[in-house]
């Protein structure tokens, strides 16, 4: 093993959403099954400091790390994988880069200089790259570069690597990530595409070392050799990346082509051990041949795209392939659900989500949601507005409080039963100054919640300015709402139960964020327990 850290860098050629997040994800997971300490950071081009202020049309989900970063959701991808915790440290915008050149030329560190993209920006690029490694905690730094080569946002980030080539020498290498296109009407794999890729990266000082190629059909000897001939890399270094039928499937894939093999040889990694992945296996056995399915509801404002929800989506995959089921998501928009049509929509399903989100759009689905699972007797989750939905919805019809509301939608509501948090009232800017990361969350005994945990003290991230409203506590205990989690500092209630239900959870945290392919998160095993009873009772 080198004393040094090594930097992986990834880039994306001819078209965005090539997998590049799961191709370093992959990478990262084999090398650690040989026993090296791995960690993955993003570097994302766009202008936006962070994505938190983002709609999730725009970017898809916005994740969170414990210590209170918003970030790319391809963060999630990391830890899911490498079953990790990610950092600040793990996500970089070019927002992130100016605002901090900027902030050092206002107090003059620059001394008076012409401050420049070259080498200011790329320094500070340079430099937050590097961060990671500072400590020697790592023996490989894989850095996924975001956007394509070619976009004119992504070329101080592909100078900075660049620059690092020089800087480093031997403990770098560039993997690029491309398309070889299937023409149907010809019956034939074109390389073409790649091979302007890689030109368009020569042109910026970089050759690539590796080429993992998406494909559709697998690369035979003649197309691998055309490519390492056209492209100034070893036939070896041409890497197939065929279609899967889960992201979870690509380690094994990329196990099969060698890539960590060659990445090994290529930064002269000296590994002790084979590749351990029995546990990564057995997940995906038991995720490839179910023993039995189950029908979830995800019930949201964003379902067009489900990357806004990706983080849920793939807590179902983890808690399923536990429980050797076949979770059968039903993506269901909150906007479609009416007093009319909610028995029919609803109707079937062995479980009920209502997702997170902000703003009053569609909130009136969500709660007649709520309404319907906890009437029917269904299995019901809900997570951030989902929990706070299943305030309003409990007021509303158990407590007979008609006008009761989320002051975030309806400020003059007689019944606030959601209020805004009190540090949180004279904020001005919106970026970053939610409640943000991990917090502790004292669980009251013998409570659902405390049947998940089997402990008392636990931590889990949040995302929120809004807060159930205290005043109202003891009318919804009255009638048989339970806290069953409660943040001791500032007498948050964090968790409401039912106990006259099956099963009825609603929580202020995400525990989506902390959920992994080894470490499935409890809430949502325990809810697909629920629903498995549910459907055979």
């Amino acid at each position: 093993m080198s004393s040094k850290t090594k930097y992986i860098f990834v880039t994306g050629g001819v078209t965005s959403s090539l997998g590049k997040g799961i191709v370093s994800a992959s990478l990262a997971k084999l090398l650690q099954s040989r026993g090296f300490n791995v960690t993955i950071q993003k570097l994302d081009p766009y202008i936006n400091v962070d994505p938190g202020t983002l709609n999730p049309y725009e970017h898809g989900e916005c994740y969170v790390t414990d210590d209170g970063a918003e970030t790319d959701l391809d963060l999630g991808h990391y830890e899911r994988f490498l079953n990790i915790s990610t950092s600040q440290n793990n996500n970089v915008t070019t927002g992130k880069i100016y605002q901090s050149v900027i902030n050092r030329e206002r107090k003059g560190d620059y001394l008076g200089k012409t401050v420049q993209v070259i080498p200011h920006i790329t320094n500070e690029i340079k430099e937050h790259i590097l961060k990671l490694g500072k400590d020697k905690q790592y023996d490989v730094v894989i850095t996924e570069i975001g956007g394509t080569v070619g976009d004119i946002e992504s070329l101080p980030f592909i100078e900075s690597i660049r620059q690092l080539k020089w800087d480093l020498n031997k403990d770098v290498l560039f993997i690029h990530l491309t398309l070889i296109p299937y023409l149907s009407t010809s019956g034939e794999l074109k390389t073409k595409p790649t091979q302007h890729s890689v030109k368009t990266l020569l042109e910026y000082g970089i050759q690539p070392d590796i080429l993992v190629c998406r494909t559709e059909y697998h690369l035979d000897e003649d197309i691998r050799k055309k490519i390492a001939l056209f492209c100034n890399v070893e036939k070896e270094c041409v890497i197939e990346s065929i279609d899967a039928n889960s992201i979870y499937e690509v380690p094994l894939l990329m196990l099969k082509e060698q890539l960590d093999v060659v990445v090994c040889q290529k930064l002269e990694l000296n590994s002790r051990t084979k590749p351990n992945l029995t546990k990564w296996k057995k997940f995906l056995h038991n995720l490839q041949e179910p023993k039995q399915t189950i029908h979830i509801a995800l019930v949201g404002k964003y379902v067009e795209l489900k990357d806004s929800y990706i983080s849920i989506a793939e807590s179902l995959i983890h808690s399923g392939s536990k429980n050797k089921t076949k979770v059968n998501l039903h993506w269901i928009h909150s906007s479609k659900i009416n007093d009319k049509n909610c028995n029919s929509l609803l109707k079937g399903l062995e479980g009920i989500i209502v997702a997170p989100g902000f703003g009053s759009r569609a909130i009136e689905g969500k709660i007649l949601a709520v309404k319907y699972a906890r009437i029917n007797k269904i299995p019901f989750l809900g997570i951030c507005l989902g929990m706070q939905c299943a305030v309003i919805e409990f007021a509303r019809n158990v407590l007979m409080m008609e006008d009761a509301h989320t002051i975030e939608i309806d400020s003059n509501t007689k019944y606030p039963v959601i209020s805004l948090m009190e540090e949180q009232k004279n904020l001005e800017k919106m970026g970053g100054t939610m409640r943000l990361g991990s917090y502790e969350c004292n669980v009251v005994k013998n409570t659902l919640l405390h049947q998940i945990y089997s402990q008392t003290i636990i931590q889990e991230r949040h995302r929120h300015r809004f807060e159930f409203n205290n005043e109202f506590l003891k009318e919804f205990e009255s009638k048989g709402m339970i806290f069953s989690g409660i943040n001791s500092k500032n007498n948050l209630m964090e968790t409401i139960e039912l106990p006259s239900h099956p099963w009825f959870l609603g929580v202020q945290f995400h525990p989506e964020y902390k959920s992994t392919v080894e470490n499935p998160h409890p809430i949502f095993s325990d809810f697909i327990d629920a629903g498995l009873r549910y459907t055979n009772k």
